[in-house]
Formats: C-alpha cells, sequence, structure tokens
C-alpha cells in the first residue's frame, strides 16, 4: 500500500473521529457511540469514505494493545486481593455462567432456526465470551458522573467489570485453538496453554526484575521523552513477543502493563499512556463500526431486533439472580444487571477474532454486530432511568431508602443551627475537624459506605445518603440548619441541592466548591451564596505569598485578596489555556485515615501506644476514643479492648499499624 493510500485512510479516520465525538458530546451521550456511528457512515458499506483495509486493521489493533495495556496498570494483585471475593466470586460466575448459557442456546437456535443458526459449538463458545461482556467505558463513565462509583451497587459493577476484562486474556488464547478444527483439540489447548505459559513466566519471573531495574535507568536521566519511548518500547515489545509466540498482541500488552503496575511508576505511565490509549481506542471502535452492513441489517432487521432484546433480558436476569445469589439485597441486584445487560468493547475484540478465524459466518455476524451496538446506543438511557426501574420492581428498596432516611433523622433530630456538609472527602473532612474545634455542630452526608463506616466510628457525625436528593436533605434537618456546604466538584449535583435548597429552605446559606471559574456564573445563579473556585483560590494563595516575599505590605496584600473574591474572582478570570488544562486533574490523596477497634485479643490490649511503637510503621495515631471520649494525646494511656483507634499514613503504612496492633 503506497504512502499516499495510508496517509488517506489515516485522515479519513481521525476526521470522521473529530466530528463523531463533537456531536455525540453535544448531545451528552459517550464518545465511543460516536464512533460507532461515524464508523457507520464511512466504512464501505456506508458512504465509502473509507476502505476496511490493512492500514485499518493495523490502526485498530494498536488500540487494542494499549487498552489491555491500560487494564493490565489496574490489575495489581493487592487491589485484586481486596476485591476477591466479589471479583473472583461473582464476577467469575458471571463469565462462566453466560458461556454455557449461550453454548445452550446457540444448540436451540439451531433447531428452531436452522437457516441462521448453523453453528458449532466452538462459535457458540465465542459467542458466549463476546456476550458475556459488557461496557467499561460507558458503565464507568455513567456511574463516575452519577457518583455511584463507591455505592455498594457501584463496587458490585466495577469488580464484575474486571473480571471481565480479566477474562479476555484466556479467551483470546482459547479461541484461536478451538478454530484450529483439529481432530486433536486437546492437544492444540494444551499447546497453547503450553506456549502462555512459558511466555508468562518469562515476562512476570524474568522481565518484573528487568523492568524495575531498567526505569531506574530511564528515570535518572530526567527527561520526559526518553520515558515515553522507553513506555512505548516496552508495551509494543511485549506485545511483539506474544505474537511471534502464536499467541494474541493484547496477551503481552497485558501482561507489560501488569509489571508496571507493581512498581512505583504506575501513576505516571498511567497518565502518559492514556493520550495513545484514547485516540487508538477511538480508531478500533470506528473499524467496528465500518464492518456494518446496514443493508443487510435492514433486509433481516426481525433477527436484529431479536438478538438486540433477548441477549440484553438474558444477561440482566442472569446478573441479577448471580447477584441476589451471592448476597445482595434485591434493588442492588437489579441495578447491578441494568449496568452490565449491555454488550462490551472486548466483546467487538472476540467477535473480530471470531470472524477472523471463519468461526461465524458472515451474514450472521452482521446481525449480531449490530445487535450489540444497538445495546450500547440505549445503556446510557437505561442507567439514566434505573432508579425508577428499581423502585417498580423491587418491593424493599423503599423499605432500604426510608431506613437510610431514617437513620440520617434520628442523628440529626436533636440538631438546631448546624451546617449539613455534602460529602466527606478529605475537604468534608477538614471542614467537620474546624467546626468541632469552634464548637459548631455539623452533619455530614457521604456515597462512601466504607468511608461513613470508618468516621462513625471515630465518632464522627457522618451518615449515608445523597445530599442530592430531597429525602435526604430533609432528613438532615434543612430547615433547622445553618448552612449548607457542598465539597465536592461536581456541577451537576450542585445544581440540583440548590434546586431542592430552594424548595426546603430558601433563605439557607449554601457555600459550593468547584474546580475552576467555568460554572461560577451558573451556580451563583442557581442560587449560591459563595462559589468557591479551587484553581482560583490556589491561585490568590500564590499570589499573596510572591506578593509579601516581594516586599509589598501584608495589609495592602490582604485588601488585594479580599477585594479580588469580593469582585467574584472577576479580576482573575479568564487566562490563557494550555494542552495540560485539558487532563487538570487533582493527584491521588496519598495519605489517609484509618479506623482500628480493639478486640479482646488484640496485641495492643493492655498496652500503651509507646510499647506499641507504631512510628516504626510509618504511621501515627491521630486520636483515640474510649466511648464518648475522645483523646488526642494517647501514647502513655493503656490501651483495652473496645477502643478505637485512628492512625493516619499511606496505606501501607496504615495497613503495617493495624497488624501491629491487632496481631
Amino acid at each position: 500500500m503506497s504512502f499516499m493510500n495510508a496517509l488517506d485512510t489515516t485522515l479519513s479516520l481521525l476526521a470522521a473521529a473529530v466530528l463523531g465525538v463533537v456531536v455525540f458530546r453535544l448531545w451528552q451521550l459517550p464518545p465511543i457511540l460516536g464512533y460507532l456511528v461515524v464508523g457507520v457512515l464511512i466504512g464501505p458499506f456506508g458512504l465509502g469514505f473509507a476502505d476496511d483495509g490493512a492500514v485499518t486493521h493495523e490502526l485498530a489493533e494498536f488500540g487494542v494493545v494499549f487498552l489491555m495495556f491500560s487494564i493490565g496498570l489496574e490489575f495489581s494483585l493487592p487491589k485484586l486481593m481486596t476485591m476477591r471475593k466479589a471479583v473472583f466470586g461473582l464476577g467469575m460466575a458471571q463469565v462462566f455462567v453466560t458461556i454455557a448459557v449461550s453454548l445452550v442456546a446457540a444448540r436451540l437456535a439451531s433447531i428452531w432456526l436452522p437457516q441462521y443458526f448453523q453453528i458449532g459449538w466452538e462459535a457458540a463458545f465465542a459467542l458466549g465470551g463476546a456476550l458475556a461482556m459488557s461496557s467499561t467505558a460507558i458503565v464507568s463513565k455513567m456511574l463516575t458522573e452519577r457518583l455511584e462509583l463507591e455505592s455498594l451497587h457501584g463496587r458490585q459493577i466495577i469488580s464484575i467489570l474486571l473480571f471481565q476484562d480479566l477474562a479476555v486474556v484466556p479467551l483470546l488464547i482459547l479461541i484461536p485453538a478451538l478454530a484450529s478444527h483439529s481432530s486433536d483439540l486437546l492437544q492444540n489447548l494444551a499447546w497453547a496453554s503450553a506456549k502462555a505459559i512459558l511466555v508468562l513466566i518469562l515476562l512476570l519471573v524474568v522481565g518484573q526484575k528487568v523492568i524495575r531495574a531498567w526505569f531506574r535507568v530511564v528515570v535518572k536521566q530526567r527527561s520526559q521523552e526518553l520515558f515515553m519511548l522507553n513506555l512505548l518500547l516496552i508495551t509494543l515489545g511485549a506485545a511483539w513477543l506474544t505474537d511471534k509466540a502464536g499467541l494474541s498482541m493484547a496477551l503481552g500488552a497485558f501482561v507489560a502493563g501488569m509489571l508496571i503496575s507493581e512498581t512505583e511508576y504506575r501513576l505516571q505511565v498511567e497518565e502518559d499512556i492514556k493520550p495513545f490509549r484514547d485516540v487508538l481506542l477511538g480508531l478500533f471502535f470506528i473499524t467496528v463500526g465500518m464492518l456494518l452492513n446496514w443493508r443487510l441489517v435492514v433486509e433481516h432487521l426481525w433477527l436484529v431486533l431479536l438478538l438486540f432484546i433477548l441477549p440484553m433480558v438474558v444477561k440482566l436476569l442472569l446478573i441479577a439472580g448471580l447477584a441476589k445469589l451471592f448476597g445482595n439485597s434485591t434493588s442492588i441486584s437489579l441495578r447491578t444487571g441494568l449496568a452490565l445487560a449491555q454488550a462490551g468493547e472486548f466483546g467487538f475484540v472476540l467477535l473480530n477474532q471470531a470472524g477472523d478465524l471463519h468461526l461465524i459466518p458472515a451474514q450472521l455476524l452482521q446481525v449480531i454486530l449490530a445487535a450489540m451496538v444497538l445495546s450500547m446506543l440505549v445503556s446510557p438511557f437505561i442507567l439514566a432511568k434505573s432508579d425508577a426501574i428499581v423502585m417498580k420492581f423491587s418491593a424493599n428498596e423503599w423499605m432500604m431508602q426510608s431506613l437510610a432516611l431514617t437513620q440520617i433523622a434520628a442523628r440529626t433530630m436533636n440538631a438546631k443551627k448546624h451546617v449539613i456538609i455534602a460529602g466527606f472527602g478529605r475537604s468534608g473532612q477538614s471542614l467537620a475537624r474546624l467546626l468541632e474545634e469552634e464548637g459548631i455542630s455539623y452533619h455530614a452526608l457521604d456515597l462512601d459506605p466504607d468511608r461513613v463506616q470508618e468516621a462513625q466510628m471515630a465518632g464522627a457525625n457522618v451518615s449515608y445518603g445523597d445530599a442530592a436528593r430531597r429525602e435526604s436533605l430533609t432528613a438532615a434537618g434543612i430547615n433547622r440548619a445553618a448552612a449548607l456546604v457542598v465539597t465536592y466538584t461536581s456541577t451537576a449535583s450542585a445544581l440540583k441541592i440548590l434546586h431542592f435548597v430552594n424548595e426546603l429552605n430558601p433563605s439557607l446559606p449554601v457555600i459550593v466548591r468547584s474546580h475552576d471559574d467555568t460554572d461560577l456564573d451558573k451556580l451563583r445563579a442557581a442560587g449560591a451564596t459563595e462559589v468557591v473556585p479551587e484553581l482560583m483560590e490556589g491561585s490568590l494563595m500564590l499570589a499573596s505569598h510572591a506578593l509579601v516575599i516581594l516586599g509589598v505590605p501584608l495589609r495592602r496584600v490582604v485588601h488585594r485578596v479580599q477585594a479580588a473574591r469580593d469582585e467574584r474572582y472577576e479580576s482573575l478570570r479568564g487566562f490563557f489555556r494550555g494542552a495540560s488544562d485539558a487532563s487538570d486533574s487533582p493527584e491521588a490523596m496519598q495519605i489517609r485515615l484509618h479506623t482500628i477497634v480493639l478486640n479482646e485479643r488484640a496485641t495492643a490490649a493492655g498496652k500503651s501506644l509507646q510499647e506499641m511503637h507504631l512510628t516504626e510503621t510509618g504511621a501515627d495515631v491521630h486520636v483515640v476514643r474510649r466511648g464518648r471520649q475522645r483523646i488526642e494525646h494517647a501514647e502513655a494511656m493503656i490501651l483495652q479492648a473496645g477502643d478505637v483507634i485512628v492512625v493516619r499514613g499511606t496505606s501501607e503504612a496504615v495497613a503495617r499499624a493495624e497488624q501491629r496492633l491487632l496481631k
């Protein structure tokens, strides 16, 4: 293929990607759907602007490689161990049962619809693997926007998605082995497994030591360019190695990601690889859309609709049923099933592989592909209406929500002139400490059950609840409150809260935190008494320190800072944006608080904190609580069973401190 042909194809794909993302962003829909629709429009079965050639396939394969690499970065062993019950219990059951159901369904379909479903069990297995996948990109984005990532159903959903991503690796090995049509299937599977194990041992055992040592050498050169080149070399090198071994390129990239996830450079690597991953993955989804022959879909529209509706319903019921069997409530099980009923990115990867290996007839492949695209298109709308659906079908959802509201009301029953804190993260906890020191009562609402539980044990006035719901605000005593503070940076949620405040207590002062000045006027217009853009406040602090150091009188500096605030940051708003501004995000918080409750068998029971030498673990004691008593300087205090110790440090230091105190 000539250079100009390759350039023509690449430019066509890039132009289509830009237009598709812009349109779907305007419609508040995930970009992945834009890529799929654009692929259908410009492909050989659409307007014909781009062909389904070698260049297109190579770009798409690179997208899958970088996606698998970023998935590997998430699979650190400590993370898997903390979620092992949900990941390797519920997640594994979902994948295995879905494949088993698909094998049975394919057999029945070959009897009832022989003109369409004359496929072997190998093809049915591949289809089952594709059906088992759900869209990590769509679901995680929607959960984040709805502030449900740390909710009970959010954690179940993420656990299942984690196992689905992990299951792709053996499926990418198994499907080619099944497609060989050899008389000795077991021999082919054994040979494929042996190659995979050999390559994995080489990469995981030898590669781990080499990569860690080599990264140190590269980092010492203090060159961002060299770091990026090294990252590309490792990713593509591992993919090349598994490809040469007759395995999937995606497998090598996944293992490379796992290796780097165990090093201290994981966060930096994740940020550096993200632009490559997102761009190339977008091109991959365009190529998936290009495979769709819409004329064939129109001819067999009834079959497309059948394969769109039936698998979604079956998958919803299957996941909800399994979640219920694993001890979840009906409402959580339904929410989990609704979120994961659609097809996923790796479903397309597995489907493409099965098509390339001629396991599935081209006509049936087109119909299944169309049904999968439709399921992803409707998924955001199903997730948006999930609350109403669960309320309709779950009899105990009202009861559970009423119980949560009752608990909030019981905690705030006697509170007057208190501050309602929406969100009990780092900012919310800092505000709560300052209010306590000033003798001002507060009550916080947060959606992270673990954080709420730990904070409650440490004596904090916090309850599990969504501040963006009218019922939660009422239960928190909004009519008796002195102020409300929104401590997280979600404009959509803040606008909901302001709407309910205007209904329930219009005179209540509301202070809202925002990331920058983009939505300042919108929040002020919605009724916010004060809006605190953290970037603007950071700019003011930097400017004030700089002016003082340069000799400007302190009184004048304070006056200028106050004037800027009084003018609603008008003098600071508007700035020259650079390439890095688009990806502004707060760094992950390294230091954390952790609550430890001493039991009768705890090592620390009967000893003092001085005897436990917790400073050796890297953590320090923030406070000790005994009953209602809060003790801040308790080094010489003799600990006893039932004492609650709040320690502060990194995750590793906190874990070491907990082990020393309890074991």
